[in-house]
């Protein structure tokens, strides 16, 4: 077995913007494995990294991979043990290996999905901006058809969105348009009440990850006191070992669980916590994190293997203006593969 390399860097269209950071490029390196005597049949994995949220060091991410690379008949049997702390690399190699098992065509997880027969619902993201480009991309959404958004909220802007939020609620019932935030762990654990008890008010359905990770008593006293649902997003990234991943889930008690399959290792990985979350009586959901096409094709197709009712976050892939090719498509709020 074969396996090379490339780094591409993809411009998105418009500046992404949350509390963290204003991201403007995002790079990913795309992993090719083959049989040596079969070379036109390759599988195909992406290892995508957001700085200051992934675990994995971005300063020698492609020394690593181009080890894994030289020396990939080893890490074929092994990459799930040998690289906890490049999740993304486990997530690219479990993508690559699946795609070359099945043909090398991106048909990873064959399903009614992927034969182009059923959707998957999927949530309208509106990233943090100015009120008046923020209305513009929530007017856009429900256009289009959405009937669940998440928006992007802070410490910063969340006066301005709150009354984006009210304005949104005279309109659309809590029944007619599901409401989703997300924190990115902006609030302090002082302030989190408030801003969790006025988001009650317009029947939010969900906020991610209120306060930054890491502060477990913190988090837990939020959730058994919370008005709203609380989903932890950043909480579970790095946590690899299932006897920690059993304690923080008993132990902080969210309402769900937000699993990034690129970020956390993978689908194998992103199973565990599912199986650990559904013992916890904790709801989950599944989205993207800035891959390229070729990545959010593996989770969508993955995903769809769930049978999930409820709007995933996979709406991510009209961000670049130089993408990978896809066969993705949104209609109505609802991601299609187009067979």
């Amino acid at each position: 077995m074969k396996a090379s390399f490339e780094k591409q860097n993809f411009i998105f269209k418009v500046p992404c913007v949350t509390s963290r950071d204003v991201m403007t490029t995002k790079t990913s390196w795309f992993i090719k494995i083959w049989e040596e005597m079969s070379p036109e049949i390759f599988g195909i994995g992406e290892v995508s990294v957001i700085q200051g949220l992934s675990i994995d060091n971005y300063s020698n991410i492609e020394e690593k991979i181009s080890y894994c690379c030289q020396n990939i008949n080893f890490f074929q049997k092994n990459y799930q043990n040998m690289l906890p702390d490049f999740p993304s690399i486990r997530f690219a190699l479990e993508t690559a290996f699946l795609d070359l098992k099945n043909g090398g065509q991106r048909i990873l997880f064959p399903s009614d999905f992927t034969d182009g027969k059923k959707g998957i619902p999927i949530n309208g993201l509106i990233w943090m901006g100015k009120p008046n480009e923020m209305k513009t991309a929530i007017k856009e959404k429900l256009n289009t058809g959405f009937r669940c958004i998440k928006l992007k909220i802070s410490t910063a802007n969340f006066n301005d969105v709150y009354k984006i939020l009210e304005q949104l609620r005279k309109e659309f019932s809590a029944e007619e348009l599901e409401i989703r935030v997300d924190a990115n762990g902006d609030f302090t654990p002082d302030e989190a009440p408030f801003i969790l008890e006025k988001l009650s008010r317009l029947k939010i359905h969900s906020i991610e990850q209120p306060i930054r990770a890491n502060q477990w008593e913190e988090m837990s006293h939020l959730c058994r006191n919370t008005p709203i649902p609380i989903a932890l997003d950043e909480e579970l990234i790095g946590i690899n070992e299932k006897e920690r991943q059993k304690e923080m889930l008993s132990f902080i008690s969210p309402s769900y669980i937000v699993l990034k399959p690129s970020l956390i290792g993978g689908f194998e990985a992103s199973q565990q916590w599912i199986d650990i979350a559904e013992e916890n009586n904790c709801k989950w959901w599944i989205t993207s994190a800035l891959e390229s096409n070729i990545g959010l094709n593996a989770i969508a197709q993955w995903t769809a293997t769930l049978n999930v009712n409820m709007p995933q976050g996979l709406g991510t892939g009209q961000l670049f203006e130089n993408n990978t090719e896809t066969k993705l498509e949104i209609k109505e709020g609802t991601l299609f593969h187009i067979s």
